[in-house]
């Protein structure tokens, strides 16, 4: 008999509403069992996180440099400052919006503990990482940058293959333990008395990152109107299949065949088009940096940590970077930025994990912002290239 395939974001959805519901009959000893996974789950993530940036980052940003040139360039200039200006976009609307939907500190963590509600696991393990997020970041910047120049053919072969290795252990390990994790978070919660809270939070912030995406869209295709002379809405329009597709696939990767063809029916030369929307399928991820910087400010002020535009800058330029090659399997992003946000806007194990839900709750749209606006790119890039070869 043929396998039934189900989709990650329907196991996470499954996962959220058995934890709810299973949250009203578990008795405390089983429901701390599945705390006590969850600390060794989130224990193994604190120390595959900085060796999945190493393995991802490094050898992203050195195959960028074996391909040195004026339009590589300017692509990744471009791409970094959409992604960047994304995250700056998403900060500024919650900034304005958050207060009026989402009561501050609202997470009632308080209570619970003064209740005594709060369940502790059975054992924990610590597993120290081999080293932090931010020496992962800055080594894997280093190599990155360096490797191309030295000639290092040795070590961006071992980095590749580090890549392999930390993809198999997301893909064989991290994903499918997932929803085990997510439901073990929202069992927890129910049986403390905060499941609702978080809910209602989850409905408010996916009503506004769809809505931020729509706008984004709307103005990188303006931008991009501007700049070449073409229709934006057309343009947009155009571009509609290689949404669609991406929010079946998930994936910026396997939507390339479809990004490629409609961007060329926008008018993108063909050389222009081969060159750009595989490179920012790799690098722009403005669509995933909005949905990040929405959800981390949501909780960020639901649990009553900083979100001063100070904390949040540093956390978008550093998280930009960090995504540079994110893994092609779906909620990479998130996987890939988890560290930083723990890290640097001082998430714990259990706002982390609901970081991840509440990410991979809207997977699909994030994925298909980006590629849509790897179209924009394009249109920007082959003006450039025209003026170029005038």
């Amino acid at each position: 008999m043929k396998r039934v395939k189900i989709s990650l974001l329907l196991r996470i959805v499954i996962a959220i509403a058995a934890g709810i519901g299973c949250s009203f009959f578990f008795p405390a000893s089983l429901t701390r069992g599945f705390v006590t996974f969850n600390s060794l789950f989130g224990s193994f993530l604190n120390f595959i996180i900085p060796l999945l940036i190493l393995g991802l980052v490094a050898p992203g940003i050195a195959e960028l440099g074996r391909g040195a040139g004026r339009m590589l360039g300017i692509t990744t200039l471009i791409a970094y400052a959409s992604t960047v200006l994304s995250g700056y976009f998403a900060y500024g609307v919650c900034g304005a919006v958050y207060p009026h939907i989402i009561e501050p500190r609202s997470f009632p963590i308080e209570e619970a503990v003064a209740a005594g509600n709060v369940l502790e696991p059975y054992f924990e393990i610590e597993m120290t990482p081999l080293f932090g997020v931010m020496p992962a970041l800055v080594l894997s910047f280093v190599l990155g940058l360096a490797l191309p120049a030295a000639g290092g053919n040795v070590m961006l072969s071992m980095l590749r293959e580090l890549r392999e290795v930390v993809m198999t252990v997301v893909r064989r390990v991290v994903i499918p333990l997932l929803p085990l994790y997510i439901f073990g978070i929202f069992l927890k919660m129910g049986c403390e008395g905060t499941v609702m809270t978080v809910t209602a939070l989850f409905v408010k912030v996916i009503v506004v990152i769809f809505v931020l995406h729509a706008v984004l869209l709307f103005l990188q295709f303006c931008i991009a109107g501007a700049v070449s002379g073409r229709n934006p809405l057309r343009s947009l329009r155009n571009m509609l299949p290689a949404y669609m597709t991406a929010l079946g696939t998930q994936s910026s990767a396997a939507t390339i065949p479809v990004t490629l063809a409609q961007a060329k029916k926008n008018g993108v030369r063909a050389e222009v088009a081969d060159f750009v929307i595989p490179l920012c399928a790799t690098i722009h991820l403005s669509g995933s940096t909005l949905k990040i910087v929405a959800c981390a400010y949501a909780i960020s002020c639901m649990a009553g940590l900083p979100s001063d535009i100070g904390t949040y800058s540093e956390f978008i330029f550093i998280l930009a970077i960090a995504m540079v090659a994110a893994p092609g399997v779906p909620g990479g992003a998130i996987l890939a930025s988890i560290g930083i946000i723990g890290s640097m806007l001082g998430f714990d194990a259990g706002l982390q994990g609901l970081m991840i839900a509440l990410y991979i709750a809207m997977d699909s749209f994030g994925t298909a912002c980006n590629v849509t606006g790897d179209g924009a790119i394009a249109m920007i890039m082959d003006r450039i290239y025209k003026k170029t070869a005038a």
